[in-house]
């Protein structure tokens, strides 16, 4: 863990609520692109399918630079570190609102995906620090919570930012808000410092433990179920009879919001072993009701798929907060680098899924939703054996 002094520690949960703007402004920016994705495709001139692969782009290399920028910048003090990265963020996002073509665009999503991975394990780390051992879990969520309030509000807006005023505004308002939230870092953020540096093979020998190596495939299942789906939800919305996409956007981030908050305090309460299942369970109902709906095998109402999308998005985000509440009780002394692979697991979990997602989307919605669902299927699976495997934590 971080050596935080006591005082800092005894401020309780309100420290995090900074950190929590950052990682609303990192959330905005991996997850906007899917509410403009086929205007985006249409201007650079590749299929939606293609311009998918801008977000598996991103993912994949955040979950390869996650582990690597967290040795590099070991001893970095923590607010230099979150606001370089977050300046790195808004700059890249003002790249690429400016591409001219689609590997511009690429190139800048890169870039985009290194300030991310930079900040948000940092930012998860320090939140577990700043507080007593039994309110981890609800620091982490509250951190998280901003990745998924921004599901909520991000990716909703800049749906509608895309929709008047074109994608490439969308992305220079993302830019925008990068940078402010970097300053407000800055000015608010406690001074801390950083970590001892360790060698990469060493930080990565945590991977040979078998309880590290129990959980984590667990994040890359999880998300890429939600993923498969979540990238494409415009065509994939359109599909059930959904044609302004924004409100039902709204309602997956605050399922989001709702589930990821409800399962910090879940897991402080009952452990991880019970709340990841009830995830699973929840995100394969849903997505193989949309499934059905999407392969005409039923005709439900608005209100319904809304539900069903709440309930989608609530599971999607509820698995972080007890994942990370594990790794850490796995491996203490390692934290924010468990906390990093953990975010590595998130993304190479986003990509794969939007990888996948791509590749059915051509053979029908019913389909992709039916691929997520699956797979939703296998995490929780995985999850109920994991919970009884010897001495993985819950």
């Amino acid at each position: 863990m971080l050596d935080v002094p006591n005082k800092t520690e005894s401020r309780g949960l309100a420290p995090t609520l900074v950190l929590a703007l950052g990682t609303f402004a990192v959330g905005t920016d991996a997850f906007v692109v899917a509410g403009f994705l086929p205007d985006l495709a249409a201007s650079l001139e590749v299929t939606e399918g293609a311009a998918g692969q801008s977000v598996t782009v991103f993912a994949a290399a955040y979950a390869v630079l996650s582990p690597v920028l967290a040795t590099v910048a070991a001893r970095v003090p923590r607010r230099a570190l979150l606001v370089a990265a977050l300046v790195v963020l808004g700059l890249a996002n003002l790249g690429s609102a400016l591409a001219p073509s689609f590997p511009v665009l690429i190139a800048t999503r890169v870039l985009a995906a290194a300030g991310a991975a930079a900040y948000t394990p940092g930012a998860g780390a320090v939140a577990a620090a700043l507080v007593r051992p039994e309110l981890r879990a609800r620091a982490l969520a509250v951190v998280v919570g901003g990745l998924t309030v921004a599901t909520a509000l991000g990716v909703p807006l800049g749906d509608l930012a895309g929709e008047r005023l074109g994608w490439r505004y969308a992305l220079g308002a993302v830019a925008a808000a990068c940078l402010a939230v970097a300053a407000g870092v800055y000015a608010i953020m406690p001074v801390l410092p950083g970590a001892p540096r360790v060698p990469l093979r060493t930080r990565l020998g945590v991977l040979r433990r078998p309880v590290v190596m129990a959980i984590l495939p667990l994040t890359v299942l999880g998300m890429g179920a939600s993923y498969t789906v979540y990238a494409y939800s415009v065509p994939a919305l359109r599909a059930v009879g959904v044609e302004g996409t924004a409100g039902m956007l709204f309602l997956y981030g605050l399922g989001a919001v709702l589930g990821n908050l409800a399962a910090g305090y879940a897991t402080d309460r009952w452990g991880a072993g019970r709340v990841l299942p009830a995830a699973y369970l929840v995100m394969a109902v849903s997505l193989g009701l949309l499934a059905w709906t999407a392969a005409g095998g039923a005709a439900i109402g608005g209100a319904a798929i809304g539900v069903l999308v709440l309930g989608w998005g609530a599971s999607s985000w509820c698995q972080t907060p007890p994942q990370q509440h594990r790794l850490i009780a796995a491996a203490p002394r390692e934290a924010p680098l468990v906390v990093s692979l953990n975010s590595s697991a998130i993304y190479a979990g986003i990509g794969a899924g939007t990888l996948l997602g791509g590749l059915t989307l051509p053979s029908g919605a019913a389909f992709t939703y039916g691929t997520g669902a699956a797979l939703a299927v296998v995490a929780l699976v995985f999850a109920l054996v994991t919970r009884s495997a010897g001495g993985v934590a819950e």
